[in-house]
């Protein structure tokens, strides 16, 4: 689905921030005022003027918050966090020397934690703990009864943040009565800079902490938690519910069979490119994103420790071992991962389910981005119906 550009990657990732307008994470016209100002391609321009649109969003927010004006105030700052997600997310040449990456990074989480303190029922900032650390999280309360709910255990995939959950699922759980447990994993948002942590393939090593955590929570139904995993998420949540037996369900958004086979595959076309790959990633704004992000989120310094360093991450011989009711989510026009649901649910023996998003209802994206809505309703459907026996 074109959004606004021909570069693939700029329209995926400007289509994805412009989505998030369902639960008040973007507004339409600052996302075309935005891109209008970005050519093909730059990503220098990218990183400038989502930056720029960021700071002015935010400085509404001040303002409104400073003159008493909570929902404005909220609004506000939950469309900046947004956009500061946005300006930093091609900036991965290297990002530990990137002063600017680390600006925008903490912008997000800033603009987003005081957004959150602002919600209805205001959201809890909480610290999960995991081997000799702790992870960061939310938690977020569909009211303040107290009265235990069925609760999403969510993380997200290869580049996801803590903030960014709460607009790609929390806030269509919380208007169905769902509690939401989200946090950071090892590799993803704040954990790799601020900590040093990276992507390990046994995920059930970060997943069961947060389970332990979870059933510490009273508002937490024990009996109904449920386990989401979004992009490689789709893997890491799999692998988790392959190990980890105390969730009620799992939703896979969408479902991810093996992440080395989607690696060895660029590797393999890198190959055959006069070049090579640094002709490839000078040519392709999403090849060059995916492998300086990989060398980022997985501690690695280049395409071959990368290949290696995915091979471990593969749902061969394990899918079998998940025993909960899983819901596995696809992709018509997937870029990523394409074909890899529909093999992941023959191999499962559980109950399953498999929904496909099609193109011409707009959910053929990878992850159904600009078509959160219609993600939510068939997602929390299945849930709804599930959970009521």
């Amino acid at each position: 689905m074109k959004f606004l550009y021909d570069d693939e990657s700029f329209s995926f990732e400007a289509l994805r921030a412009a989505g998030y307008a369902a639960y008040g994470g973007a507004d339409l016209g600052e996302v075309l005022v935005t891109c209008r100002k970005i050519p093909e391609g730059d990503e220098e321009a990218w990183s400038a003027q989502w930056g720029a649109t960021a700071a002015r969003v935010e400085r509404i927010g001040r303002d409104a918050l400073a003159a008493g004006h909570r929902v404005s105030a909220r609004e506000a700052l939950l469309r900046a966090s947004n956009y500061y997600r946005t300006a930093d997310f091609y900036r991965r040449e290297d990002p530990a020397a990137d002063t600017e990456s680390e600006r925008l990074a903490k912008a997000s989480q800033q603009t987003f934690a005081d957004a959150a303190a602002l919600l209805d029922t205001p959201a809890r900032a909480v610290r999960i703990p995991y081997e000799d650390t702790t992870l960061p999280g939310y938690l977020f309360f569909a009211d303040d009864s107290g009265t235990p709910r069925p609760t999403l255990i969510y993380h997200g995939g290869y580049d996801s943040t803590l903030e960014e959950n709460y607009l790609a699922l929390a806030a269509g759980a919380l208007r169905r009565g769902y509690n939401v447990l989200t946090f950071d994993g090892p590799g993803q948002g704040s954990t790799v800079r601020d900590l040093g942590l990276h992507f390990r393939p046994d995920w059930e090593a970060v997943v069961t902490p947060a389970v332990d955590f979870a059933l510490t929570v009273p508002e937490l139904d024990a009996e109904k938690l449920v386990l989401v995993g979004t992009s490689l998420g789709g893997y890491l949540a799999a692998r988790a519910a392959a190990f980890e037996h105390r969730i009620a369900a799992c939703v896979l958004h969408d479902g991810v069979d093996d992440f080395h086979e989607v690696v060895k595959a660029l590797a393999a076309r890198a190959a055959a490119t006069p070049g090579g790959i640094e002709e490839m990633m000078a040519q392709d704004t999403q090849v060059r994103w995916v492998v300086r992000n990989g060398r980022w989120t997985l501690g690695v310094s280049d395409l071959d420790e990368l290949v290696k360093a995915s091979e471990a991450y593969t749902m061969a011989g394990i899918a079998d071992r998940i025993a909960c009711p899983t819901l596995v989510l696809d992709a018509e026009n997937d870029q990523f991962f394409k074909g890899q649901p529909e093999r992941l649910i023959g191999e499962l023996t559980c109950q399953k389910e498999l929904i496909l998003f099609r193109e011409d209802e707009g959910g053929g994206e990878h992850c159904h981005e600009g078509a959160i809505s219609l993600f939510h309703q068939r997602t929390f459907d299945w849930l709804d119906t599930l959970l009521a026996h």
